[in-house]
């Protein structure tokens, strides 16, 4: 179990914030308006927010339901797209410099 956690802190961080925001935005039921929110300009009393058109945007997509994503926020997919390129990108460096690591550590 100990060995996990290592293994998690040489990831890079921001990845896992990523991966953990589309588990997230994955996991919630974007029909369901009433969810948990942060965000300022709901509590001020704004119907729309570019970030919260977004993350429902993307878990549209999630979902299944492209046209609803389109319609919700146009760029939910290219966000998708990008975010999931630079994880994968984060994640492969983590491994190469985890790898580059074990290698000198034998030398």
């Amino acid at each position: 179990m100990i060995k996990i956690f290592e293994n998690i802190k040489k990831i890079n961080f921001e990845a896992i914030i990523w991966i953990a925001g589309f588990a997230i935005l994955a996991s919630i039921n974007p029909y369901y308006h009433s969810h948990f929110s942060i965000c300022p300009f709901k509590y001020f009393g704004f119907k729309y927010c570019p970030g919260c058109g977004l993350g429902r945007s993307i878990s549209y997509l999630f979902h299944g339901n492209i046209k609803e994503s389109l319609q919700t926020h146009i760029l939910g997919i290219p966000a998708v797209i990008i975010l999931s390129m630079r994880s994968f990108n984060l994640i492969k460096k983590s491994i190469s410099n985890f790898q580059q690591t074990i290698n000198y550590n034998e030398r």
